[in-house]
């Protein structure tokens, strides 16, 4: 077990270039403030957070609230500003720590308006705080030449590699089950997208539900192996960005298609990502001295292997918590969030709400529409 755990931290320590992390800081930056846009731009803000009348906090957070008045809007106004500052790589550690603060905040307001790429973001922005993606092609490298490395620890990307190859497996897992496997409820999809360019209308065929289902649980599940062996990482990842290409046509899923497509990048060798460092010459930041200076104790540095390790641990035993409640997850919903169960089931219903005076027994029928907003 020693020899095994010593070439574990070995890999971590390993020495790469600071270019994959340069580039990603600059895509999630950029794909946040397009989010941020989007929110504002279709008065999302105000439909979601400051029209309705209730929210449905989540558990041990009823503390969590939206900002009175208009002030919710000022709040996205400011992650907008603080995914600029993430993608210059401006005051990076402090603009990193504030975008999670905020945006988990806003994740946290009510669970009716759970998607699971928020749940990834508010994931990746809390690591971003700890990843030195600012030491290269960045503002702050210009403002301090001090903090320019030539390499940085291999654990700052393999730790964003494994986050993001989660959402894959664990999706891929989530799909082994009976209605996916039977072809629902992609069925059911499929069958309202015939007008879908030159094979729409193949969608009503019988065999098109299950090439889909089967397609999209091969992938989850094989791409992570496919993207982490050299021969097979480009087809891995032409696979990855013809599924991600077809979903965000084919569902409304926002950002998370084209977020996975430029995250899953993050696999291929960090010297493809090198002529990136070009940009860092045009910033007039100097070249870098070399490693990345050491700022954090020694002793701090030995928990690094540990810290990671248990990091992810949890992000591989929360998504199989729903196996510890009895029931059908998909039809319970107990586990079902926070656990990668993404496009899994479609369900309609009607609620019916009826009141009882407890002094005189009087029962009122009340419509849930006169309380709650559409999607809640």
């Amino acid at each position: 077990m020693q020899g095994l755990w010593d070439q574990y931290r070995a890999v971590l320590a390993a020495p790469i270039t600071p270019a994959p992390l340069a580039y990603f800081r600059i895509v999630f930056g950029a794909i946040m403030l397009w989010e941020v846009t989007r929110y504002l731009e279709h008065d999302w803000v105000e439909t979601y957070y400051i029209d309705p009348e209730f929210f449905f906090t989540y558990p041990g957070f009823g503390w969590v609230q939206p900002w009175p008045d208009g002030y919710m809007a000022v709040h996205f106004l400011l992650l907008g500003i603080l995914a600029v500052f993430i993608a210059a790589g401006l005051f990076y550690r402090v603009s990193a720590a504030l975008f999670f603060l905020g945006f988990t905040y806003v994740f946290l307001l009510d669970q009716s308006n759970y998607l699971n790429h928020f749940y990834l973001i508010s994931l990746i922005s809390f690591l971003m705080i700890f990843v030195p993606a600012h030491r290269a092609v960045s503002l702050d490298v210009v403002r301090k030449p001090g903090l320019a490395a030539e390499t940085v620890p291999a654990w700052s990307l393999w730790l964003l590699r494994f986050q993001i190859a989660v959402p894959y497996f664990f999706g891929g897992i989530a799909k082994l089950n009976g209605d996916w496997l039977r072809g629902e409820p992609m069925r059911s999809w499929l069958a309202d997208e015939t007008a879908f360019p030159v094979i729409g209308p193949y969608f009503v065929e019988p065999w098109a539900p299950y090439l889909f289902s089967y397609g999209g649980l091969l992938l989850d599940l094989l791409v992570v192996p496919l993207l982490l062996w050299k021969r097979t990482r480009l087809a891995g990842y032409l696979m990855a960005l013809t599924f991600h290409l077809m979903n965000a046509h084919l569902f409304q899923i926002g950002i998370f298609p084209w977020f996975m497509i430029g995250a899953t990048l993050l696999f291929f060798e960090p010297e493809r990502f090198r002529p990136i460092l070009r940009w860092q010459q045009r910033l007039g930041a100097p070249a870098p001295p070399g490693p990345a200076p050491r700022r954090v104790p020694e002793r701090i540095r030995r928990l690094v292997p540990g810290l990671l390790a248990a990091w992810m641990a949890v992000q591989i035993l929360v998504p199989l918590r729903h196996w510890l409640y009895p029931g059908n997850v998909s039809w319970t919903e107990e586990g079902h969030n926070f656990s990668w169960h993404m496009k899994l089931r479609d369900k309609e219903g009607d609620v019916e709400v009826i009141a009882t005076d407890p002094t005189t027994g009087r029962m009122l029928l009340i419509d849930p529409r006169d309380f709650l907003t559409a999607r809640q």
